[in-house]
């Protein structure tokens, strides 16, 4: 028996390798925009950490960039620290304090091997939008206008909002990319017409993420907890004994980077960051554009996504009915006569087996698959500069006659480096409303002060952009691959109901609680929001019911376009990011539904593109 077990065992990682194997490795291909510009000095590949020129913002030698380059290439950490020339530390104005440099991110984690799921070459990412595209236009315009609407209350992005928010969704409609109907395979939620609204601007593209309200209801709500005083409406979530708050620090209403010292300094490298300048003081449920961008800016990758799983489990949520066997859930039907539906009752529960402990290991673990093959993308194909740095091209790039208009064909960018053949002037030309919307936004926010009158973009983050480029997201990748998780375990066709149901958990003394099931006569279809003054959730009864599969589906949404809030990404790092996540997911759920041989099961999960994937073993 032990033998049999030994070559049995032999066997399944034999089946899990060659599934591996035979999975296409695809070839990775980038825009073209690194070579396009290396006559000057890289202007569209990420530099940041550099020395760069004061005149410019262009990095100040391109040999710099070459050696960075050949450090990625050559796969090792020594090089970055040996061979890459960096600028010494800036010190901080007002002060003989030097800041400190900061360090590149796991550059050559996507060079390393996994054990499980897809390798981190396996999976890849289309190329990003190239700089003369409409699609590079409309992108780098919604970070503009995400940076202007920083402190607009979220609330607004359904119930109506204010004139700077209308004036976002016009700016944004009329450009070309929106008028072609996104054309290409990143799509956005648009209403009936093709155009963006209120409901649908910043939202993302799949199931369910414009339905209700703009936040996810994981990023608000809480679970009851084992006394039975803290409920579902109360945002605090069970850890054990322990309880998390869902309410975030409040920051300052500040833009940061938008004077050209400040943002040269960043570019350098420099760790301005200072917890004290940042914060106002308080705590609060996301209200604002910049409170989810607080939010994913210190919150570990995989924390909102463990949440929502503890919220899902605390509630009693129904798993896949396609497995619910195995984790002791569901129904067992038998037709024979007298057999009572005491005698059903299963007397198991799955625990270490697709159950609970199983969900919250798995969407925790693959994360760090995620960001492996992420990174791949980030350093070794793609290199694409940060948001930061293309409104910084725009800046070198501008001046205004007395009419307002962008125009200079002997910029100090073009001057030096022809090749660009006024190409950032285009772009700044695409996008002239949003352009000159922000530096109104600028200039009102440093009022008398001129160094701030510029194109810049208005960072929620004093430091900027992480130390690595741009597409993919780490944020957006790891969103893809641990919601694809929960979508699998549990069943996504639940919706989010106020029940009288007696299974489902409530608070001591009341009548009703709240949980994802299915619908039973007397449910109430609801949602939280947030009141006004961001201290308390207020459920709000609706038509349209809220389901699992939308509210996954816009937590990952958020936490990625939390990102673009914060300015430190493009919308289609989100979009193609998150959609490689879910394949990594996939490909480690199929291999691990390889280990269970008793039973066929199949677990199935609908896409971010809306097909459904089916995955085990039959």
């Amino acid at each position: 028996m032990t033998e049999d077990r030994k070559q049995t065992a032999r066997a399944i990682r034999i089946e899990a390798a060659e599934t591996a194997y035979s999975r296409d490795h695809p070839l990775h291909i980038a825009n073209g925009d690194e070579q396009a510009y290396s006559c000057a000095n890289y202007a569209m590949s990420f530099t940041k950490g550099l020395a760069h020129d004061s005149k410019t913002g262009l990095v100040k030698d391109p040999l710099h960039f070459e050696a960075f380059r050949a450090a990625i290439d050559n796969g090792f950490i020594d090089p970055f620290t040996s061979a890459v020339p960096v600028p010494a530390p800036d010190t901080k104005p007002g002060t003989k304090k030097k800041f400190k440099r900061r360090k590149w991110e796991a550059p050559t984690a996507g060079l390393v091997y996994e054990l499980e799921g897809p390798d981190p070459q396996a999976v890849t990412m289309a190329p990003a939008p190239r700089l003369g595209s409409d699609e590079l236009a409309f992108e780098m315009a919604e970070v503009y206008e995400l940076g202007i609407l920083h402190d607009a209350s979220l609330n607004d992005f359904r119930d109506g909002g204010g004139s700077t928010l209308d004036d976002a969704v016009a700016r944004l409609n009329a450009l070309p990319y929106r008028v072609s109907g996104f054309k290409g395979s990143r799509s956005r939620k648009t209403d009936a017409s093709g155009a963006l609204d209120k409901q649908t601007v910043f939202r993302g593209s799949s199931p369910g993420v414009d339905v209700g309200g703009y936040l996810s209801q994981f990023m608000l709500i809480g679970n009851v907890d084992q006394t039975g005083t803290s409920g579902v409406e109360d945002g605090r979530i069970t850890y054990g004994a322990l309880q998390i708050d869902q309410r975030v620090p409040i920051a300052t209403e500040t833009n940061w980077m938008t004077s050209w010292d400040d943002w040269l300094r960043v570019q350098n490298g420099n760790d301005v960051r200072d917890n004290g300048d940042l914060f106002a003081g308080g705590r609060r449920f996301m209200s604002t554009p910049r409170d989810l961008a607080t939010y994913v800016h210190d919150d570990a990758l995989y924390e909102a996504y463990l949440n929502a799983a503890l919220i899902l489990l605390g509630m009693g949520t129904p798993f896949d009915p396609a497995f619910d066997a195995l984790s002791g859930g569901g129904t067992l039907f038998d037709t024979r006569p007298n057999f009572t539906q005491e005698k059903l009752t299963r007397q198991a529960g799955g625990f270490a087996l697709y159950g609970g402990p199983h969900i919250l290991t798995l969407v925790c673990e693959v994360a760090t698959r995620g960001l492996k093959a992420v990174r791949f993308q980030k350093f070794n194909n793609h290199i694409r500069l940060r948001p930061e740095a293309l409104a910084a091209r725009i800046e070198r790039d501008r001046t205004f006659n007395a009419t307002g208009d962008i125009k200079n064909p002997k910029s100090q960018i073009n001057k030096t480096h022809p090749s660009l053949c006024g190409a950032f002037i285009d772009l700044a030309d695409a996008i002239k409303p949003t352009v000159q919307a922000v530096i109104a936004k600028n200039t009102a926010d440093n009022p008398g002060d001129a160094a701030h009158a510029t194109a810049l973009l208005p960072m929620a983050f004093q430091e900027g952009s992480p130390m690595h480029p741009a597409y993919g997201a780490g944020h957006a990748t790891v969103a893809g691959a641990c919601v694809t998780i929960l979508k699998a375990f549990f069943d996504t066709g639940t919706l989010f109901l106020k029940s009288k149901s007696c299974n489902v958990p409530k608070k001591n003394g009341e009548a009703y609680g709240y949980v994802f099931k299915h619908y039973e006569k007397g449910d109430i279809p609801v949602e939280f929001v947030v009141s006004d003054d961001g201290q308390s959730l207020e459920e709000r009864e609706i038509d349209c019911p809220l389901t699992l599969e939308g509210e996954l589906n816009k937590l990952a949404a958020n936490i990625s376009i939390g990102r673009n809030m914060g300015g430190v990404h493009y919308y289609s790092d989100y979009s193609d990011s998150a959609r490689m996540g879910e394949e990594i997911s996939i490909g480690i759920l199929e291999e691990q539904a390889l280990g269970y041989r008793t039973d066929p099961f199949v677990m199935s999960l609908p896409t971010f593109d809306g097909p459904a994937r089916r995955i085990g073993r039959r």
